[in-house]
């Protein structure tokens, strides 16, 4: 069976073209994988610092221009809260990592099985 020319020369530029794109999107992923991580890291930080202060200590938080007093208990669950949601991202950016990987891959394959014919 032989593929004509230009179809040919279409499919090798498709391919070039997804394994690029993906190549491109991994260097995104991992770079928000990194961010995420210094971000969990800066929480489990502000965590261990709130966790170390004694009980009737005050606690201020940002908002803003401004500080407004927290109760400890509720900056604590905003803490927890917001580390389980970068869980959760870090956990969805590992998945589209491993799809980019295997789409990187496979467009490789297919290029190299094309250059075999």
């Amino acid at each position: 069976m032989s593929i004509p020319p230009e179809a040919l020369q279409k499919l090798l530029q498709e391919i070039e073209q997804k394994a690029a794109f993906s190549q491109q999107q991994m260097g995104l992923v991992k770079a928000q994988m990194a961010a995420k991580a210094r971000e969990q890291r800066m929480l489990q930080l502000t965590t261990s610092e709130v966790d170390a202060l004694p009980p009737d200590t005050k606690v201020y938080e940002g908002v803003g221009k401004m500080f407004v007093f927290s109760p400890r208990d509720d900056v604590k669950q905003r803490l927890a809260a917001e580390g389980e949601e970068l869980k959760g991202d870090t956990v969805n950016l590992e998945k589209k990592l491993h799809y980019l990987e295997t789409t990187y891959k496979n467009s490789r394959d297919n290029l190299e099985q094309l250059f075999k014919r």
